[in-house]
């Protein structure tokens, strides 16, 4: 009997399933498998729900190595037919620090030997968890196929009733203070113990981890080389969860969002914006906010070098999104700010794997588009201090 190759991985994808959410969603998957297709059915829309959040500060508490390309070969990377298996390790760990604690999982490829890696920071959206997000988005199988170290900070539902990132509250949008702190005393803590390349750590996440990841490059310029943010919002648009419901259905700040103001950041982080114009939960024009903001604050802090704009569309195919992608580029063709508008899509990780939720199967795959941003990027020698370890509580 000939068993085909779709069955095969399929089987192949239900057995992870097993391993790492348990048997209760590889069943679903595998019944989905049977289940008669619908046409065009919509991505369900993560509900960043923040009416419940508590206001009190306490805490419980990309087939190859990811090698930094040279400035005259910025080509982008092969995508592989099939991406490997999670045969890494995938480990439950924990920080503690001033600001508070948090667990975090993180996965280290099984071509780890010591050598100095990449580190991406992936931020999950509200009521996700880190296996949750890490299916949906198929990270760990990028990071096992280019050897590179991810790491999946966890919320805490103490800190906010549906584990959502508070990226509207003040004392949570600046750098030594809150969740942006906890975050970043992750990421130096995983510095501290594995060998990682600090001139390539990157943070991305979706929805409310895509706005936590814009403030974690706003506010911590000399830690992350490069941001990517899915389904987002600005930074500092928002200071309470009236203003964050209004900023995520209108787009409109009832404040002056910091980003752009060259007086409060040495250094334009890199940044890709990802946002599907038929998102209901979070207004895709907060993505045009972050480009607008990003390209300003280009612009004030490096006057001389003005930015060269690229516009592409691509068509619908089968599989796949239309979607436009528009690149601000530095002269050596760089791509520092880049925007993907995907028509159609909702609020869910583009070309995410059914696994996990809030993903939308239909591409472009918003993973191998981030990855590939960051491929492009290495933090300046000038702007990565020595790293040290935040101060932790035993």
């Amino acid at each position: 009997m000939k068993v085909d190759r779709p069955f095969m991985e399929a089987m192949r994808h239900a057995t992870q399933l097993v391993r790492t959410r348990g048997a209760v969603a590889a069943t679903r998957f595998i019944q989905g498998l049977f289940r008669p297709k619908q046409a065009e059915p919509t991505p369900s829309s993560p509900d960043i729900r923040t009416a419940d959040v508590r206001t009190d500060d306490s805490a419980d508490t990309i087939v190859e190595v990811l090698e930094p390309l040279p400035a005259h070969d910025l080509r982008e990377q092969p995508v592989p037919l099939t991406l490997p298996s999670e045969s890494g390790q995938f480990l439950s760990q924990r920080f503690s620090g001033l600001a508070g604690a948090r667990n975090y999982k993180l996965y280290v490829p099984s071509g780890y030997t010591g050598t100095s890696l990449p580190l991406v920071v992936m931020l999950h959206g509200c009521t996700q968890s880190s296996d949750d997000f890490a299916a949906g988005t198929r990270v760990n199988r990028w990071a096992e196929s280019k050897r590179y170290l991810v790491v999946y900070p966890e919320q805490i539902q103490r800190a906010n009733s549906h584990r959502c990132w508070n990226w509207f509250r003040p004392v949570d949008q600046q750098a030594g203070r809150g969740e942006p702190a906890i975050i970043a005393g992750i990421v130096r803590q995983v510095i501290d113990e594995y060998q990682i390349d600090a001139r390539r750590v990157y943070v991305a996440g979706l929805s409310a981890g895509g706005a936590m990841a814009a403030i974690m490059g706003h506010e911590y310029p000399e830690l992350f080389a490069a941001v990517g943010i899915h389904s987002g919002l600005p930074v500092g648009a928002a200071h309470d969860v009236a203003s964050a419901l209004a900023l995520m259905k209108t787009a409109q700040s009832m404040f002056t969002p910091v980003a752009g103001t060259a007086t409060l950041t040495p250094r334009a982080v890199p940044v890709i914006v990802l946002h599907g114009d038929a998102d209901r939960t979070v207004n895709p024009a907060n993505a045009d906010r972050l480009i607008e903001n990003a390209v300003k604050t280009h612009e004030l802090l490096n006057p001389s070098s003005p930015l060269q704009t690229s516009v592409e569309t691509i068509d619908a195919a089968e599989g796949s999104h239309a979607y436009r992608r528009t690149r601000h580029m530095a002269v050596n063709g760089t791509s520092l700010i880049e925007q993907w508008e995907i028509h159609g899509a909702g609020h869910a990780w583009s070309g995410g794997d059914s696994g996990g939720s809030y993903t939308d199967a239909r591409g472009p795959d918003a993973t191998q588009a981030i990855l590939q941003f960051f491929y492009q990027h290495v933090m300046p020698e000038e702007a990565a201090p020595h790293v040290i370890a935040s101060p932790a509580v035993m």
